[in-house]
């Protein structure tokens, strides 16, 4: 078997069953949170539930370089709040148009991760985090200390157009429709993300994940795919970083501060990193454990930080990986 060969041959070994399972798993969870707006009439429900949605995207994209490059990175906050920065500077330089800054939003971050990739997934462990949270950090000072562009921590109230890609600006903003419209986005990414684990660039970078020594003798680069992996992640973080500002047509500071990057990483070990769903289901987890502490005391950090010592104690693989477990615990009593 040539070297060419591998992730072919990994992927045909994949049971078909389990693709079709998991996307009409996908498709049901999907109409499911669609008909919450109709269910549930309170604002703030969907206020909280939009929130987690957003960050949820965010965490995906972390578990997502968890887990196809096995690198933990504290320095996403960074491609979230460039996003952000991207359309509220552009809009209020009146540069380019919201639609084409809501591009370039997404696309920047991207180039500048893969670029920045490049560089920095050739350091492995917590060197690489080191440097993700140096990065993030440099540019958090930057609009911090840079009050002639972005207003310092004060941040920026940003002027939108009256109606962006064609939908009344309205619609972004309140919490009924901007949550639909963010869990059908959540859904696209994990569903895209899922593919393009399953293909065989991703079975190569599993490989490398799991021996890159290997890897490149047996004729793979190693850099490249790790480094666009890492520009994927960067990628899936600022869509997150677009849908919140959008929703609240503000941003600071506080978008690119390591905190953000600590609870996104939180949410992905919470969920489970090396599942494609499993951050998103911890981001839901984390927000409804943060809202209801939150009405108790002003510690909810202690309460969060509880639930990620018994998670990382009783469930290694997180919650998403026990329902995993339990799932096909299930399966085999009924077929047996």
């Amino acid at each position: 078997m040539t070297s060419a060969s591998v992730p072919a041959a990994a992927a045909a070994r994949r049971p078909a069953g389990r693709g079709y399972g998991f996307v009409a798993g996908l498709v049901a969870v999907a109409a499911i949170g669609s008909a919450l707006p109709l269910l549930v009439g309170s604002a703030l429900f969907l206020t909280l539930m939009t929130q987690a949605a957003i960050n949820a995207i965010l965490a995906t994209g972390v578990g997502f370089l968890v887990r196809q490059n096995g690198s933990v990175s504290f320095g996403h906050a960074a491609f979230f709040g460039i996003a952000a920065y991207v359309v509220a500077l552009t809009l209020k330089h009146a540069v380019m148009p919201a639609e084409l800054a809501a591009i370039i939003a997404i696309l920047l971050p991207t180039v500048l991760a893969f670029a920045l990739g490049l560089v920095i997934v050739r350091i492995v462990g917590v060197a690489f985090s080191m440097l993700t949270l140096a990065v993030a950090q440099a540019l958090y000072e930057l609009l911090l200390k840079w009050r002639e562009l972005a207003n310092g921590d004060d941040g920026m109230a940003i002027a939108f157009p009256a109606r962006v890609f064609g939908v009344d600006m309205a619609t972004f903003q309140q919490p009924h429709s901007m949550f639909l419209i963010c869990w059908l986005i959540l859904m696209a990414v994990i569903l895209g993300l899922w593919l393009l684990a399953r293909s065989r660039f991703g079975t190569l970078t599993l490989a490398i994940r799991e021996n890159e020594e290997r890897a490149r003798f047996i004729g793979y680069t190693t850099v490249v795919p790790r480094a666009l992996i890492y520009a994927v992640s960067a990628a899936v973080a600022a869509l997150g970083g677009l849908l919140f500002v959008l929703y609240n047509g503000f941003v600071s500071p506080g978008t690119l501060h390591w905190s953000l990057s600590g609870e996104a990483l939180i949410m992905a070990i919470i969920g489970g990193p090396r599942l494609v769903w499993g951050p998103a289901l911890g981001a839901v987890i984390f927000f409804f454990i943060k809202n209801a502490a939150g009405d108790f005391t002003d510690h909810w950090p202690a309460v969060i930080g509880t639930v990620l010592i018994l998670v990382t104690v009783l469930m290694p693989r997180g919650v998403g990986g026990m329902l995993v477990r339990l799932a096909g615990r299930v399966g085999g009593r009924r077929s047996s």
